[in-house]
């Protein structure tokens, strides 16, 4: 069962408590999270193992420090998975989710990232970049919006609505197919519009197996903006759980959320 590692993760109270903690401010250092509990370093570094094997966190490392972040996408993928399945209280678990996602109030130092999302496709690698440069596929995951870019370092990266009118405009940095994208993004949406631009880092990696992990790290914000708070609140996790479902199954997610 492809939820069990999850499940497992969730059902200690100490992995639970690294997660709130995780939900509180995210981006924290092994040492500030053995701080919270009432254990030794080497358990809390078990717990924390667990929790990146059922991808409920991630790791990045800034300098000499390892942070970990915590990973929203398996927690909208089950609950695609048995909210959409057992219907009876779709819409209140649905703003429970949402009330678990926008309890993190992460805010760290300039140079951390602040939100860090990862998932695992079954799709190879030039497939899963295909799927994020191109419009033909982007217009299915995307909220139904598409992307139109060259890939060129300086040239434009935007995706547009089915009208054709812009919602996300940025600029092409870093391309380097099939690993690794960077580009700048700004938001045409009210209120974030506002919003100064940030910075999105697409990640590839080719797995055994054929399957592809996609790490995507959003940074640069100005503080707790409009951006930052949607984004945070699902907004990555749903893009990734949908490109996933359209890689795997050819079909859409419905866009209730």
């Amino acid at each position: 069962m492809v939820d069990e590692p999850v499940f497992r993760a969730l059902a200690d109270s100490s992995r639970r408590q690294l997660l709130d903690l995780l939900f509180e401010r995210d981006g924290r250092t092994l040492t500030e999270l053995e701080s919270e509990l009432p254990m030794t370093r080497f358990g809390v570094m078990k717990h924390l193992r667990v929790l990146e094997e059922a991808e409920l966190i991630t790791t990045r490392k800034v300098g000499r420090e390892k942070l970990h972040y915590l990973n929203p996408v398996p927690i909208q993928l089950i609950s695609d998975r048995w909210i959409s399945k057992y219907a009876v209280g779709r819409a209140s678990a649905l703003a429970d989710l949402k009330t678990i996602l926008e309890g993190r109030t992460t805010m760290t130092t300039e140079n951390k990232p602040k939100l860090v999302n990862q998932i695992i496709i079954n799709a190879p690698q030039a497939r899963v970049w295909e799927a994020i440069t191109t419009p033909e596929f982007s217009s299915r995951y995307y909220y139904g919006c598409a992307v139109e870019t060259d890939l060129t370092p300086g040239s434009s990266f935007t995706y547009k609505m089915q009208d054709g009118s812009p919602i996300v405009e940025g600029e092409v940095i870093v391309s380097d197919p099939p690993n690794r994208l960077v580009h700048t993004y700004h938001s045409l949406w009210p209120p974030m519009n506002e919003d100064a631009p940030t910075r999105v880092t697409w990640e590839l990696t080719a797995m055994p197996g054929g399957v592809t992990r996609v790490t995507v790290v959003h940074e640069d914000f100005q503080g707790e903006t409009a951006t930052y708070q949607g984004l945070q609140s699902g907004g990555w996790a749903w893009i990734l759980s949908n490109m996933k479902t359209v890689l795997e199954t050819g079909e859409s997610m419905p866009q209730g959320y």
